[in-house]
């Protein structure tokens, strides 16, 4: 699944062709994903202009003067910038054609993705309960501290939780675990200060590398030039169980948390 680089990603790239643009039209060609399409897409959103590109954890959202749209790229969508001329393909469900005569292209085969409107992105029900944007000024050492207080949970499915930080992922909650020298499997509320501290410094730092290579494509992922991530390239532990840390040469290893693939070194993470 996407994760907040790959969104980050897509959002850059999409951005400098859509941002001033007003929509023509809207095409659905499949309502039936995630969720499905609200008509209300097709009605309110051809002659918006749309005024800025931004994302909320794992969701980008186009901005307009009355409302905004809600997209999210569910387990192997895409969204791409293409002449409206180009024809479909078989999983090309929507298309938000603008006056430059580009348009976005969202590619979705398993149909677990979104495109929603809304008039109201605050306040709507797969925003309002997210959790503070780790990129963000919000998110510290200090901030991260005080949620864990009294948390059981282990804490790289703390760290999944979107209520408490929104969208890091399960790659990037493994890599940033590695990078601080914590195991997935300690509970939350047993980090101490100083640990808190460098686990947030590790999550930012991630992240931000991650977006600086383009993300993570390990199966599906391409931005909104079609091209996929770098990022795999400079993973530590996820996907590599069995494989020798590159820090201590310790085999990693690999279990299931919370009904997810973990991996950390058992040298490296205490």
């Amino acid at each position: 699944m996407p994760e907040l680089p790959e969104v980050e990603t897509t959002r850059r790239g999409i951005e400098p062709a859509v941002v001033g643009r007003a929509v023509t039209r809207v095409v659905v060609r499949d309502p039936r994903l995630r969720w499905r399409v609200p008509a209300a897409l097709t009605k309110e959103l051809p002659g918006r202009v749309i005024g800025a590109v931004a994302r909320r954890g794992k969701y980008l959202l186009l901005h307009t003067a009355t409302g905004a749209v809600i997209l999210h790229l569910g387990m192997s969508g895409s969204l791409r910038v293409v002449r409206c001329s180009d024809p479909p393909g078989k999983y090309d469900h929507v298309d938000i054609a603008l006056d430059s005569g580009d348009c976005l292209r969202l590619r979705d085969p398993r149909r677990f993705g979104a495109v929603l409107w809304t008039r109201d992105h605050a306040r709507h029900r797969l925003l309002a309960r997210l959790g503070v944007e780790p990129l963000g000024p919000e998110f510290t050492g200090d901030y991260l501290f005080r949620a864990t207080r009294g948390r059981r949970r282990a804490i790289r499915d703390f760290l999944l939780d979107g209520s408490v930080v929104a969208g890091i992922g399960n790659i990037y909650a493994n890599e940033a675990l590695f990078a601080a020298g914590i195991r997935p499997t300690r509970r939350a509320g047993r980090l101490d200060r100083d640990q808190c501290l460098r686990l947030a410094r590790a999550i930012r730092a991630t992240l931000k590398k991650a977006i600086q290579a383009g993300g993570t494509t390990l199966r599906d992922f391409r931005n909104g030039r079609g091209e996929p991530g770098r990022f795999q390239r400079a993973l530590r532990v996820y996907g590599r169980g069995g494989e020798a840390c590159r820090a201590c040469g310790r085999p990693i290893r690999a279990l299931r948390l919370g009904q997810r693939s973990a991996f950390f070194c058992p040298r490296c993470q205490q």
